[in-house]
Order: structure tokens, then C-alpha cells, then sequence
């Protein structure tokens, strides 16, 4: 495999005025548009040899270069990760994600995932469910810790990603949002899609969006600070992190939604205050409800105390 792969285009008139990171994945074959954002604003992607910003408008002459590292390879090796599991039988494992642990292998994040540690602990999930996300059926974001089930067996997976798809699995949620909410609880019913610009992003006013669906409730209120008890109706991504942005209480900590809080924040956590609590499903092997915690973490905890003790 090649280290990189270097490109010219020139650009015509039929070209002239197009974004220039969609020039480069019209031309470029198997480069999505996001993965070409990413390498302009790496400096990877020049016009001219002169660095660009992604919505840059193209004209005609101009010469586009690249030099597109290849793809960091995706390792599904075992690694002896440490797991804190809240269960385990022969149809599921639970665990409590840590903070900072990405689910699975992804470009950048090729090894120390949650994957490579459960391929260590049970190497029969290797085959369960799709090929680059084995045994996972929900993720959490690397930042968000708390508790996620896997599957064992495929017949395991197609049956819990059956309830993640009728909404019947129970996920609640704690977190740390900045400011003080008029009231003591409410639900936020805003549709979330794909950001039009940042492509990593998600947004309430997408043009292309889904329904979604939040419920909250205050369970503590500090000074500037409100600790919420979250419940997900449906399962977009960063739904919590997008929906808490858009009523103006940014979670705490959250450097991609609540960036310009952070800026003038008496506190800057590492990471956003999000915590999965609680999660409840129908057992696909014994049809008994069963529902699982997982304890808030310890930045997470020494955090609210401190607020506690600013009180």
C-alpha cells in the first residue's frame, strides 16, 4: 500500500466557482467529502501551493495539489485493555466505558479501543454484527463514559439492535450543563441532522434532519451549574450534546457544542460531564427485563463536589 497519494487538478471554466472540497471529491475516487475536508484543513489539500479553507471557491487556472496520507490501518488485535464489567452471561457483556475509550477501531483511533479489550476478554465476539463494529450495537462518544452492552452471538445482536430500533431499550443519562433552568423539567423535541459546513458535527438546523426526542429533569441545581437526569427516546448522534446546545445549556465540558461557554467557564473539565446511568432492555435470551448502572466516574463525581462545596 502506498504511504500517500499525491494528485493535480487543474481547474477550467466548467470548474470555476465550486467549492473546492467538493471539486476534490468529484475528482478524487473513494475520498468522501468529509475525509477531504479533514486533509484542507490539514494543509494536506493546497491551491497553488497555498493552504485554502474547505469552502473556498475555485478559478479557472488554478492548480489544486494534494498529498493524501493513506488510510491508518484498522487492527482488531486483542489487547489486555482493562473492562469494568457490570455483567456478563453467554448472550451479552456490560460494561462501564471509561472515559476517553473509543467504542471500536476507526481511522485514527486504530487499536486501545473497547473492541480491541473485548476481543482480549471474549474472542468469540470476532464475527458478531457488523465486520468494523463487532459485538457493538450502540456507541458512546469517546468523552462520554457509562454503561453499553455488546452482544455474544449474531442471533444476540440482531435482537437488541431490534429494540435500539423500536426504542424500547431505556437509556437515562447524568449531566453537568451550564447555567440555571427556568423549570424543574421539559422535553426537547428538536429534529438533528448532519452540520452543512462541519461535517463531524451535528446540527438542529440541518437541512436534512431526523426527529429526536429528549426528556430532562433537574437534579441538583449549583451556582451556574445544573445537574440534569437525561432520558434518550431516540439515539441520534450526540443527541444530548446537540439538544442541550440548542436550549442554550451547553453540557459542561463539551469543547465542540459548548465552545463558547468554555471560553468564559470559572471551570474547564477535560472532557464533556455526560455519563450514561442507566440502561434497561428485554434479555434476548431470558425475555426478563433487566436494566444496569454504571457508578458516575470520578472526575465526574469530584466535579459535582466541588460545586457542592462553592454553594
Amino acid at each position: 500500500m502506498p504511504k500517500s497519494e499525491a494528485f493535480t487538478i487543474g481547474v477550467d471554466l466548467t470548474d470555476a466557482g465550486k467549492r473546492l472540497d467538493a471539486l476534490v471529491a468529484s475528482r478524487i475516487p473513494g475520498y468522501s467529502r468529509s475525509l477531504v475536508i479533514h486533509h484542507i484543513r490539514t494543509g494536506n489539500i493546497c491551491v497553488d501551493g497555498a493552504p485554502k479553507k474547505p469552502g473556498y471557491r475555485v478559478r479557472p487556472g488554478e492548480r489544486v495539489t494534494g498529498d493524501i496520507p493513506a488510510p491508518e490501518a484498522i487492527g482488531f488485535d486483542p489487547e489486555p485493555i482493562p473492562l469494568q464489567i457490570l455483567h456478563e452471561d453467554a448472550h451479552i457483556i456490560v460494561v462501564n466505558k471509561a472515559p476517553g475509550l473509543v467504542v471500536h477501531p476507526a481511522p485514527g483511533h486504530a487499536s486501545g479501543t473497547l473492541v480491541n479489550g473485548l476481543f482480549y476478554h471474549c474472542p468469540t465476539i470476532q464475527g458478531v454484527g457488523p465486520r468494523l463494529r463487532p459485538g457493538i450495537v450502540h456507541r458512546l462518544d469517546k468523552d462520554t463514559s457509562g454503561t453499553l452492552v455488546v452482544a455474544k452471538t449474531g442471533n444476540v445482536h440482531q435482537h437488541l439492535a431490534e429494540q435500539f430500533k423500536l426504542r424500547t431499550i431505556k437509556k437515562r443519562y447524568l449531566a453537568l450543563v451550564w447555567g440555571e433552568l427556568k423549570t424543574d423539567s421539559g422535553t426537547i423535541l428538536l429534529p438533528i441532522g448532519r452540520h452543512p459546513i462541519h461535517r463531524k458535527q451535528m446540527s438542529t438546523r440541518a437541512r436534512k434532519t431526523r426527529s429526536a426526542e429528549t426528556i430532562w429533569k433537574v437534579r441538583q441545581r449549583f451556582d451556574g451549574v445544573t445537574l440534569l437526569e437525561v432520558e434518550l427516546k431516540t439515539g441520534r448522534t450526540h443527541q444530548i450534546r446537540v439538544h442541550c446546545a440548542a436550549i442554550s445549556h451547553p453540557i459542561v465540558g463539551d469543547s465542540v457544542y459548548g465552545r463558547r461557554r468554555m471560553d468564559k467557564a470559572r471551570i474547564r473539565p477535560p472532557r464533556q460531564m455526560l455519563h450514561a446511568w442507566r440502561l434497561g432492555f428485554t434479555h434476548p435470551a431470558t425475555g426478563m427485563w433487566v436494566a444496569f448502572e454504571s457508578p458516575v466516574p470520578e472526575d465526574m463525581e469530584a466535579l459535582i463536589e466541588q460545586l457542592r462545596c462553592e454553594m
